[in-house]
Protein backbone atom coordinates (compact mmCIF):
# COMPACT_ATOMS: atom_id res chain seq x y z
CA UNK A 1 0.00 0.00 0.00
CA UNK A 2 1.34 3.61 -0.74
CA UNK A 3 0.24 5.09 2.64
CA UNK A 4 2.73 4.77 5.76
CA UNK A 5 -0.32 5.34 8.40
CA UNK A 6 -3.87 4.85 9.12
CA UNK A 7 -6.18 6.76 10.96
CA UNK A 8 -7.08 5.48 14.46
CA UNK A 9 -10.47 6.61 15.44
CA UNK A 10 -10.12 6.02 19.57
CA UNK A 11 -8.86 8.03 21.90
CA UNK A 12 -7.58 4.85 23.96
CA UNK A 13 -3.97 5.44 24.89
CA UNK A 14 -3.97 1.28 24.97
CA UNK A 15 -5.42 1.01 21.33
CA UNK A 16 -2.68 3.29 20.13
CA UNK A 17 0.26 1.70 22.12
CA UNK A 18 -0.77 -1.62 20.37
CA UNK A 19 -1.10 -0.74 17.10
CA UNK A 20 2.90 0.68 17.52
CA UNK A 21 3.15 -2.71 19.09
CA UNK A 22 2.06 -4.17 15.40
CA UNK A 23 4.91 -1.41 13.86
CA UNK A 24 1.53 0.54 12.48
CA UNK A 25 2.15 4.50 12.18
CA UNK A 26 -1.39 6.19 12.81
CA UNK A 27 -2.90 9.65 13.53
CA UNK A 28 -5.71 9.99 15.42
CA UNK A 29 -9.09 10.79 13.84
CA UNK A 30 -11.03 11.71 16.44
CA UNK A 31 -14.41 13.14 17.43
CA UNK A 32 -15.09 17.07 16.73
CA UNK A 33 -16.77 18.86 19.75
CA UNK A 34 -20.31 19.08 17.97
CA UNK A 35 -20.23 15.08 17.68
CA UNK A 36 -22.12 13.38 20.25
CA UNK A 37 -19.64 9.89 20.26
CA UNK A 38 -21.26 9.09 23.84
CA UNK A 39 -24.99 8.62 21.80
CA UNK A 40 -23.51 5.80 19.87
CA UNK A 41 -22.90 3.76 22.63
CA UNK A 42 -26.56 3.34 24.27
CA UNK A 43 -27.69 -0.37 24.19
CA UNK A 44 -31.17 -0.89 22.23
CA UNK A 45 -33.21 -3.36 24.94
CA UNK A 46 -32.26 -6.83 24.99
CA UNK A 47 -29.39 -6.46 22.39
CA UNK A 48 -26.94 -8.96 22.81
CA UNK A 49 -23.46 -8.24 23.91
CA UNK A 50 -21.57 -9.13 20.28
CA UNK A 51 -24.64 -7.51 18.34
CA UNK A 52 -24.22 -4.72 20.54
CA UNK A 53 -20.70 -4.12 20.15
CA UNK A 54 -20.23 -4.47 16.51
CA UNK A 55 -22.72 -2.46 15.87
CA UNK A 56 -21.38 0.40 18.16
CA UNK A 57 -18.46 -0.46 16.21
CA UNK A 58 -19.93 0.14 12.65
CA UNK A 59 -21.88 3.54 13.97
CA UNK A 60 -17.67 5.06 15.38
CA UNK A 61 -16.73 3.86 11.73
CA UNK A 62 -19.49 5.56 9.78
CA UNK A 63 -18.74 8.87 12.20
CA UNK A 64 -15.42 8.54 11.54
CA UNK A 65 -15.49 8.13 7.43
CA UNK A 66 -17.78 11.03 7.39
CA UNK A 67 -15.33 13.19 9.72
CA UNK A 68 -12.91 12.11 7.45
CA UNK A 69 -14.28 13.55 4.38
CA UNK A 70 -15.49 16.49 6.05
CA UNK A 71 -12.13 17.69 6.94
CA UNK A 72 -10.56 16.72 3.60
CA UNK A 73 -7.79 14.84 4.86
CA UNK A 74 -5.43 12.26 2.95
CA UNK A 75 -6.75 8.89 2.14
CA UNK A 76 -5.79 6.42 4.57
CA UNK A 77 -7.54 3.24 5.85
CA UNK A 78 -9.24 4.11 8.70
CA UNK A 79 -9.46 1.89 11.91
CA UNK A 80 -12.23 1.53 14.47
CA UNK A 81 -13.24 -0.71 18.15
CA UNK A 82 -15.20 -0.91 20.69
CA UNK A 83 -14.95 -3.26 23.30
CA UNK A 84 -17.77 -4.67 25.88
CA UNK A 85 -17.53 -6.77 28.85
CA UNK A 86 -20.46 -9.25 29.36
CA UNK A 87 -21.61 -11.20 32.03
CA UNK A 88 -23.94 -13.99 30.35
CA UNK A 89 -26.87 -11.69 28.45
CA UNK A 90 -25.82 -8.47 30.82
CA UNK A 91 -23.87 -6.08 29.15
CA UNK A 92 -21.29 -4.34 31.56
CA UNK A 93 -20.39 -0.88 29.59
CA UNK A 94 -18.37 2.24 30.96
CA UNK A 95 -19.35 2.85 34.76
CA UNK A 96 -21.38 6.14 35.37
CA UNK A 97 -19.13 7.15 38.89
CA UNK A 98 -17.61 5.22 41.41
CA UNK A 99 -20.97 3.78 43.14
CA UNK A 100 -21.93 2.21 39.74
CA UNK A 101 -18.10 0.87 39.59
CA UNK A 102 -18.21 -0.67 43.03
CA UNK A 103 -22.05 -2.67 41.76
CA UNK A 104 -19.99 -3.78 38.57
CA UNK A 105 -17.10 -5.39 40.27
CA UNK A 106 -19.14 -7.22 43.14
CA UNK A 107 -21.46 -8.66 39.89
CA UNK A 108 -17.68 -10.00 38.44
CA UNK A 109 -16.40 -10.87 41.44
CA UNK A 110 -15.80 -14.90 41.63
CA UNK A 111 -17.18 -15.69 38.19
CA UNK A 112 -16.39 -15.56 34.77
CA UNK A 113 -17.19 -13.22 32.59
CA UNK A 114 -17.03 -12.17 28.59
CA UNK A 115 -14.92 -9.75 27.55
CA UNK A 116 -15.59 -8.62 23.26
CA UNK A 117 -13.67 -6.24 20.94
CA UNK A 118 -15.30 -5.45 17.72
CA UNK A 119 -12.80 -4.33 15.04
CA UNK A 120 -13.50 -2.45 11.95
CA UNK A 121 -11.41 -1.22 9.05
CA UNK A 122 -12.68 0.98 5.76
CA UNK A 123 -10.68 0.95 3.51
CA UNK A 124 -11.16 2.92 0.21
CA UNK A 125 -15.31 1.86 -0.57
CA UNK A 126 -14.30 -1.31 0.86
CA UNK A 127 -15.15 -2.67 4.98
CA UNK A 128 -13.58 -5.19 6.61
CA UNK A 129 -14.68 -6.35 10.45
CA UNK A 130 -13.83 -9.14 12.97
CA UNK A 131 -15.12 -9.62 16.73
CA UNK A 132 -12.36 -11.42 19.41
CA UNK A 133 -14.45 -12.46 22.42
CA UNK A 134 -11.97 -13.92 25.38
CA UNK A 135 -13.26 -15.35 29.14
CA UNK A 136 -11.62 -13.68 32.00
CA UNK A 137 -12.28 -15.16 35.85
CA UNK A 138 -12.22 -12.93 38.83
CA UNK A 139 -11.37 -14.02 41.82
CA UNK A 140 -13.31 -13.68 45.30
CA UNK A 141 -13.40 -9.67 46.00
CA UNK A 142 -13.63 -8.50 49.35
CA UNK A 143 -15.41 -4.98 49.65
CA UNK A 144 -11.72 -3.67 50.86
CA UNK A 145 -10.64 -4.93 47.66
CA UNK A 146 -12.83 -3.31 45.82
CA UNK A 147 -13.31 0.19 47.53
CA UNK A 148 -9.44 -0.13 47.37
CA UNK A 149 -9.33 -0.52 43.52
CA UNK A 150 -12.60 1.86 43.14
CA UNK A 151 -10.68 4.58 45.16
CA UNK A 152 -7.28 4.10 42.50
CA UNK A 153 -9.52 5.67 40.06
CA UNK A 154 -9.10 2.71 37.43
CA UNK A 155 -12.06 1.64 37.06
CA UNK A 156 -13.39 5.08 35.64
CA UNK A 157 -14.14 5.01 31.79
CA UNK A 158 -13.18 1.48 31.90
CA UNK A 159 -15.75 -1.06 30.54
CA UNK A 160 -16.90 -3.43 33.07
CA UNK A 161 -15.09 -0.92 35.66
CA UNK A 162 -11.58 -2.35 35.21
CA UNK A 163 -8.37 -2.59 33.24
CA UNK A 164 -6.31 -5.98 32.53
CA UNK A 165 -3.10 -4.26 32.19
CA UNK A 166 -3.70 -2.45 35.56
CA UNK A 167 -3.94 -3.29 39.18
CA UNK A 168 -7.27 -5.38 38.36
CA UNK A 169 -4.08 -7.64 37.49
CA UNK A 170 -4.35 -8.94 40.84
CA UNK A 171 -7.91 -10.20 40.68
CA UNK A 172 -7.84 -11.47 37.85
CA UNK A 173 -7.38 -15.91 38.70
CA UNK A 174 -7.45 -16.82 34.49
CA UNK A 175 -8.06 -15.53 30.90
CA UNK A 176 -9.06 -17.45 28.16
CA UNK A 177 -8.58 -15.74 24.78
CA UNK A 178 -6.83 -12.44 23.25
CA UNK A 179 -4.84 -10.74 26.38
CA UNK A 180 -4.67 -7.72 23.68
CA UNK A 181 -8.12 -7.92 22.55
CA UNK A 182 -9.37 -7.79 26.45
CA UNK A 183 -6.86 -4.40 26.48
CA UNK A 184 -9.01 -2.93 23.64
CA UNK A 185 -7.44 -4.00 20.22
CA UNK A 186 -6.60 -7.63 19.28
CA UNK A 187 -3.36 -7.71 17.83
CA UNK A 188 -4.12 -11.41 15.69
CA UNK A 189 -7.56 -9.88 14.57
CA UNK A 190 -6.14 -6.34 13.72
CA UNK A 191 -3.38 -7.70 11.78
CA UNK A 192 -5.63 -9.94 9.60
CA UNK A 193 -7.66 -7.12 8.67
CA UNK A 194 -4.71 -4.32 7.80
CA UNK A 195 -2.94 -7.57 5.18
CA UNK A 196 -6.84 -7.54 3.62
CA UNK A 197 -5.65 -3.81 3.05
CA UNK A 198 -2.60 -4.35 1.93
CA UNK A 199 -0.41 -3.59 5.02
CA UNK A 200 2.58 -5.72 5.41
CA UNK A 201 2.70 -7.04 8.76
Amino acid sequence: MSQDFIYLASQSPRRAQLLEQLGVGHRLLLAEAHEDAEALEGVRGREAPATYVQRVTALKLDAAVARHARLGLAAAPILCADTTVALGPQILGKPEDAKDARRMLRLLSGSTHRVLTAVALQHGKRRHATLSVSKVRFAQLTNRQIDAYVDSGEPLGKAGAYAVQGRAAAMIEHISGSYSGIMGLPMFETAQLLRLAGWRI
